[in-house]
């Protein structure tokens, strides 16, 4: 049985978003779209798994379909059903968020807590219908980028779209730069040249995905403003996210909390296998 996509909704428009996002996603893999309703039994919204059911098949009617809904916290539920699916769709906020939020409170705990890929489905129409064909993918230095490079290859191919892979990298400030002391990237970079890094980063799952369309991108800054600016023109931002050492969930880290609050489009946080 083909694993699904899951979609959690909770009868605001942020779901519904999702929803659509989700019904597309799910019909451009070949996936079943399972669509979930979690919460406290006095939390319930009547019918919602009937709206949301009735959007995604009026946007995509060729998708397999089902529901579920549940009595339970809503972000455990989804991280639940994370074990064993092809990604966790959600919409920027839900219902209970108070206005002003950028994030809603589920959301973000499910993007730090699944084992499967979180899409945090953000933006403008422009940025959710796929009009600019383009993604971007961010990688770092080590390891921590490797799946979500795959993830991203996979989904350019998928898509027929550009990928722009960026890297962004920056010498730690004040650091000592003399002969006798060179800072911690100046003794990396002695070794491996930011090119080389996303060249490394790119090169094994390149040949996995040989028909997607790559371009690179390394950039001088903050990881935040390169990938934020590179995102301004792509239908979805894909990051990387470490496992915490001696904890559950994912080291999120501050540039993946500033991109799940400002993403101009739809962001996919994919935890390192």
């Amino acid at each position: 049985m083909t694993i699904p996509l899951v979609v959690g909704v909770d009868g605001s428009e942020a779901s519904l978003e999702a929803v659509d996002w989700a019904a597309d996603e799910a019909v451009r893999h070949g996936v079943p779209l399972h669509l979930l309703h979690a919460a406290p039994r006095d939390h319930e919204v009547p019918d919602v798994i009937g709206h949301a059911s009735e959007r995604a098949v009026k946007g995509a009617p060729t998708v397999r379909l089902s529901s579920e809904v549940l009595n339970d916290d809503a972000a455990s539920a989804l991280v639940d059903k994370g074990r064993n699916a092809f990604a966790l769709v959600l919409g920027s906020r839900g219902l209970g968020d108070l206005a002003g939020m950028l994030l809603g409170s589920v959301s973000l705990a499910v993007a730090a807590r699944a084992d499967c890929p979180v899409v945090v489905v953000r933006g403008a129409a422009e940025h959710r219908n796929t009009r600019f064909g383009s993604m971007v993918v961010g990688v770092e230095e080590g390891e921590g980028s490797g799946t979500a490079v795959q993830f991203a290859l996979r989904e350019a191919q998928v898509r027929r779209c550009r990928l722009v892979a960026v890297h962004a990298w920056s010498a730690q400030p004040g650091a000592l730069t003399t002969p006798q002391a060179p800072s911690r990237y100046a003794r990396e970079a002695h070794r491996r040249s930011p090119a080389q890094v996303l060249d490394d980063a790119l090169h094994a799952s390149e040949e996995q995905y040989h028909d997607a369309r790559v371009s690179r991108r390394v950039v001088e800054g903050p990881p935040r403003q390169a990938l934020l600016e590179a995102a301004s023109e792509a239908d979805l931002l894909v990051v990387g996210a470490r496992r915490r050492q001696g904890h559950l969930g994912l080291q999120l880290g501050l540039t993946n909390h500033a991109l799940l609050h400002h993403a101009p489009c739809p962001i996919a946080v994919v935890p390192r296998i």
